[in-house]
């Protein structure tokens, strides 16, 4: 049984995004208020979102990069929901609002250290495509992941 409910994001939940997305990683991985602010915002974004008890269990936000092709920015699990099956409901509900909008395919970058995350992304149906070289800046380098929705 879940302890959170899933809903679509709201501006007033940048502030909480912000301030998770703080805990959840460690410079240069996490965003500041600004452009946390701008990815939420962005036009035609899908912003979900978790709550439990009135406060922000975890996030996910996804953009539009061109036609078919969305991108997964970020998804933020708080540390006490993790391994609980929140982040794999949050990727769930991300996938179907992506695909109810026309999105075919879905990717994202992945710190190349981050085990944790490529093994969760992978579990998701999503490949391992390329490395990319300082995308995180020098020395951090990612991996790309893609994901054909739908099955098609």
């Amino acid at each position: 049984m879940c302890d959170w409910i899933l809903r679509d994001g709201r501006a007033t939940d940048i502030p909480a995004m912000h301030a998770l997305d703080l805990v959840c990683f460690d410079a240069p991985f996490r965003f500041d208020l600004r452009a946390m602010r701008r990815f939420a915002l962005r036009v035609g974004a899908i912003v979900v979102v978790a709550e439990s008890r009135g406060e922000l269990a975890g996030f996910v936000i996804v953009h539009r990069e061109r036609r078919r092709l969305g991108y997964v920015v970020t998804l933020d699990v708080a540390p006490e929901f993790r391994r609980k099956g929140l982040a794999r409901a949050l990727m769930t509900e991300a996938e179907r609002q992506a695909m109810e909008s026309g999105i075919m395919w879905l990717g994202l970058h992945v710190w190349a250290g981050n085990e944790a995350a490529m093994a969760f992304y992978e579990r998701c149906g999503l490949e391992r495509v390329e490395r990319v070289e300082h995308f995180y800046g020098a020395g951090f380098d990612a991996w790309a992941y893609r994901k054909q929705l739908g099955g098609l």
